[in-house]
């Protein structure tokens, strides 16, 4: 099963993830790794309406009899806001905990990677959400590989700065569906 953390930031001022984000990458990032993974596992994410919209362009282009292969999860709090395109995933859960907006957000987050058990946490651009993912992930799965794929920018890149990753090609290598190919061999 693997974990899938992915967002694209806003343009708001004065922010890094903004800035330092390549959109067009995170989308490449995110619908190469669906094309590798979805044969064969399970990819569970959160329901950042810019990668739902990517997931439910994936699934609408793709012939895979996997379909049922991604679980999305959503939380509760946005119920009157959730886009159209989370029709179009067969799989999801809907969280329904939390008087505000951060403690939904949060508890979504504790049950999303909480409940499975991921050999693998992908972390695809995003801002301080796909931060506090990657913190709780590493806390509730130590063991699992962890890949902040750089390249996309934004809280990814910040990442792997910030833990000191070595892996160049998570920062360099725009050739993400040989990428992944490469590092899951074996993993999943």
């Amino acid at each position: 099963m693997i974990f899938l953390s992915a967002g694209i930031p806003e343009n708001e001022p004065d922010s890094d993830f903004f800035t330092t984000s390549d959109i067009v990458a995170i989308r490449d990032a995110v619908r190469s790794l669906a094309a590798v993974v979805l044969t064969d596992n399970v990819l569970v994410y959160g329901g950042q309406p810019a990668i739902t919209s990517l997931i439910r362009y994936i699934l609408y282009k793709t012939t895979l009899e996997h379909k049922d292969n991604i679980l999305l999860y959503q939380s509760a709090y946005f119920k009157k806001e959730f886009p159209a395109d989370n029709e179009f995933i067969p799989k999801k859960r809907i969280i329904d905990v939390g008087i505000d907006l951060e403690s939904s957000l949060s508890e979504m987050r504790y049950q999303m990677i909480n409940s499975h058990r991921f050999s693998v946490g992908i972390f695809i651009g995003g801002k301080s959400g796909v931060i506090e993912e990657f913190n709780m992930f590493r806390k509730l799965h130590p063991d699992a590989i962890i890949l902040p794929i750089a390249s996309t920018g934004a809280a990814a890149k910040a990442l792997y700065h910030l833990f000191n990753f070595s892996d160049k090609r998570l920062l360099t290598d725009f050739a993400y569906k040989n990428l992944f190919k490469n590092l899951l061999t074996g993993i999943i």
